[in-house]
């Protein structure tokens, strides 16, 4: 049975029971064998999935780690640890059935147990919080039975079920007492994917080789992935253009993309992003003073020229984007308000809010930090923004943090005022936008959950309705009432979605081209005969 994008973020389903097969190669002469170089600016903390969200983390750890189900770029979900599933008349369980004989790197077998301690584990410690949510038990009836239980509906369970998120991990390794957000082999993990960790050099490379004895038989084609983190993006676009690279995901700077798109040796495409909802934006730190002033808040975002980002300094490859829904979603309310630049009325807001311009024009100060490596559409912008809102007599400050993972801590401990961020919708509003709005997802020390500390109790009650509610028609309605209270209340400036292309060697074949793109197995990807 093929669901329509409709149906899967609509609803969970009342049968399906997939067939028994895996992915094929769609391209003639496949080559057994090779290693495929891939660049990025991300660096991971780790390599498990299960505890931490992020393409950092979410590349390397779709390799390692097999999840129960894969999705194409239809939007149609797919057989991997889990042969066939079958989802109940009333929505309230899902019952995987485990593929026979599949094993972890370490020659363990993978059972029913393992999935249950997986999805325990994701919601107990994994940054989305609502993913998970309504599991209310797992039953284990037999070694090759997981029958997952739902305290409710939940429209996305399936999509939750792939991908990065829901890596399935050994319970005999990650089970032993140990805390599971430290543990040691979140750094050197034992999974089950195509691809096993031979070096984690951190914040240098990932070597990752074949795995011998890969459940699905022939694959991968490849031998070994390196992934190679370069902080400097123009020192990446060199190492592609000059063959030193033969994979580069997660691209969004126009300029490269403009500049890249010329080479007869190397392929650029937009696909592999569908489910990622990519949306890059300006977060307040609702929390701290004076942003934790609604009218504050607005005024900035008045003071700020969308248009003249997306279509100056993201030279049009960029589309503005006004929602915490992707507009590109059927839960988009085009109704929001889009804070079009207008700074005469952002300095009445100011001047009526009590912050009077002193003798050097400036009303107050405040810092503006930005995710590393993200070059124009982090960096670029909190620069405009220095610019720009000095117009409205604010002081802004740009901080920058040397790697990731000090960025990431600031925020998460909300050491911050205002930062650029890039935060993905996940497919399904119940996985990746309620996270970042819900109050009951206010976590310190957690990146990428309501790190605004933004509270609404009317929010949250429209949230909580739509990720149970079955019924599409009725699922957009609390999501058009969502967004137009955060669009009044702007915890966040919500600037444009990420313009992502992959860029690859033409030789390379069967690159990610699904809804997760290279956030899922690449053990179809090889290089073609010569």
């Amino acid at each position: 049975m093929k669901l329509t994008r409709r149906d899967i973020l609509g609803s969970a389903g009342a049968l399906l029971v997939a067939p028994n097969f895996a992915f094929e190669a769609q391209a003639a002469e496949p080559q057994m064998g090779g290693t495929m170089v891939m660049v990025s600016t991300q660096v991971p903390r780790h390599l498990n999935p299960a505890v931490q969200s992020g393409i950092a983390t979410a590349i390397p750890g779709t390799q390692i780690f097999a999840s129960p189900l894969r999705y194409d770029a239809d939007w149609t979900p797919h057989p991997y640890l889990a042969e066939s599933w079958k989802v109940a008349d009333d929505a309230l369980s899902v019952t995987l059935n485990l593929v026979k004989g599949a094993k972890f790197h370490d020659g363990k077998p993978i059972t029913s147990e393992d999935v249950k301690f997986s999805i325990e584990t994701i919601k107990a410690h994994h940054p989305f919080k609502t993913m998970f949510e309504p599991v209310s038990s797992v039953e284990t009836p037999d070694e090759h039975t997981a029958v997952i239980h739902l305290a409710h509906p939940h429209p996305a369970l399936l999509l939750c079920l792939s991908g990065a998120l829901c890596p399935i991990i050994p319970k005999h390794v990650f089970g032993d007492g140990q805390d599971i957000m430290n543990h040691p082999a979140n750094s050197n993990p034992v999974g089950s994917g195509p691809f096993k960790i031979a070096e984690f050099k951190a914040g240098q490379q990932i070597v990752l080789e074949k795995n011998p004895d890969f459940f699905i038989k022939g694959r991968p084609y490849l031998d070994k992935i390196v992934i190679r983190i370069v902080p400097d993006l123009s020192s990446i676009i060199l190492a592609v253009e000059g063959g030193q690279a033969d994979f580069l995901p997660f691209l969004a700077e126009s300029q490269s993309i403009i500049r890249l798109q010329k080479s007869d040796r190397l392929g650029v495409t937009d696909k592999g992003y569908a489910a990622v909802g990519p949306i890059n934006w300006l977060a307040f730190n609702t929390a701290k003073p004076p942003l934790d002033n609604k009218a504050v808040r607005q005024a900035i975002g008045y003071a700020i020229d969308r248009n003249f980002i997306t279509k100056a300094l993201l030279r049009g490859i960029a589309k503005p984007q006004r929602s915490p829904i992707i507009e590109s979603s059927p839960f988009f309310n085009p109704k929001m308000p889009s804070y079009g630049l207008d700074l005469n009325k952002a300095n009445a807001m100011l001047d009526q809010a009590g912050h009077k311009k002193g003798p050097d024009g400036m009303r107050f100060k405040l810092t503006v930090d930005y995710i590393p490596g993200g070059g124009e559409e982090q960096e670029g912008i909190a620069q405009y923004l220095k610019s720009q809102l000095k117009k409205a007599g604010i002081d802004i400050e740009v901080r920058a943090s040397p790697d990731f993972p000090t960025w990431a801590k600031r925020i998460s401990n909300y050491d911050f005022d205002l930062t650029m961020d890039e935060v993905y919708n996940w497919g399904d509003p119940v996985i990746g936008v309620h996270r970042t709005y819900l109050s009951s997802n206010i976590r310190k020390g957690v990146i990428w959950s309501n790190t605004q500390q933004y509270r609404n109790p009317k929010v949250d009650e429209l949230l909580n309705k739509a990720a149970v509610e079955k019924d599409p028609a009725k699922r957009k309605g609390f999501y058009d009432e969502f967004q137009m209270i955060v669009g009044d209340d702007l915890p966040i400036y919500w600037v444009n979605a990420l313009p992502y292309h992959t860029i690859y060697n033409k030789r390379l074949g069967n690159v990610p081209e699904s809804i997760w793109g290279s956030m899922q197995s690449m053990d179809e990807v090889y290089w073609k005969k010569a």
